[in-house]
């Protein structure tokens, strides 16, 4: 039998197939819609984004038609993108929250759900157990409505969403970029099978300083 869902430090993590599975996590995401709806934030939209483990670009998908469906409007990246740059599009959207398909640290069996608020930071404590408290009625509930992922594109209830730009160019503001690819350094960045693929070699291309990219490639099972 299932576990209940409960969130940890930053979300919802488990076993893919054994708890972490379509069922829950259109369940959460239902319950997300109904609480944005209940607080009156769901006309501002909920960022999806996703990173590269087993089935992330799919369960993604899967929250992005039920939030549609619940009349949410979904922005959902079109690749995977690292947990900060998902909650910094939140902000440049000005979206409600967002959701982000992630086990972080964990090993390859598993795969998480976060959920950011408005603000872009994790939940407070207090949303938190109403979603948990949501969950539970609409995993009772069965099936929740969903609106498959191409007529929700096609009726512009969820839009693909290229989140990179926005973030690297507020990295250029934080950081003095001309002069890390002047330094003529050698940088050696490990990807780890992740999201952060390519980043390092798209802010420091055109200078004297050369990437050296390990593990840059999808790979969910990350050996």
């Amino acid at each position: 039998m299932a576990h209940p869902i409960k969130f940890g430090t930053d979300g919802w993590r488990a076993i893919i197939a054994e708890d972490f599975t379509f069922r829950h996590v259109r369940a959460l995401a239902a319950s997300i819609a109904r609480y944005l709806k209940e607080t009156g934030l769901a006309a501002r939209g909920l960022v999806v984004g996703y990173d590269t483990r087993f089935a992330s670009d799919r369960f993604a998908a899967a929250v992005a038609e039920v939030a549609a469906a619940n009349d949410v409007p979904v922005y959902l990246c079109n690749r995977p993108e690292p947990t900060p740059v998902v909650s910094y599009a939140v902000l440049t959207q000005r979206a409600a929250g967002g959701v982000v398909i992630t086990s972080s640290h964990n090993p390859a069996p598993y795969n998480g759900f976060k959920y950011k608020s408005e603000y872009a930071g994790s939940a407070a404590p207090e949303v938190v157990a109403v979603l948990e408290e949501r969950i539970r009625v609409h995993q009772a509930a069965g099936q929740v409505p969903r609106l498959p992922l191409a007529e929700a594109l096609k009726q512009e209830r969820v839009q693909l969403l290229d989140a990179r730009p926005p973030y690297l160019a507020h990295l250029r503001e934080l950081v003095d970029l001309d002069r890390l690819r002047a330094s003529g350094l050698t940088l050696v960045h490990d990807a780890m099978f992740g999201a952060g693929m390519g980043y390092f070699t798209t802010l420091l291309d055109g200078g004297r300083t050369r990437v050296i990219n390990l593990r840059d490639v999808v790979n969910p099972n990350f050996p």
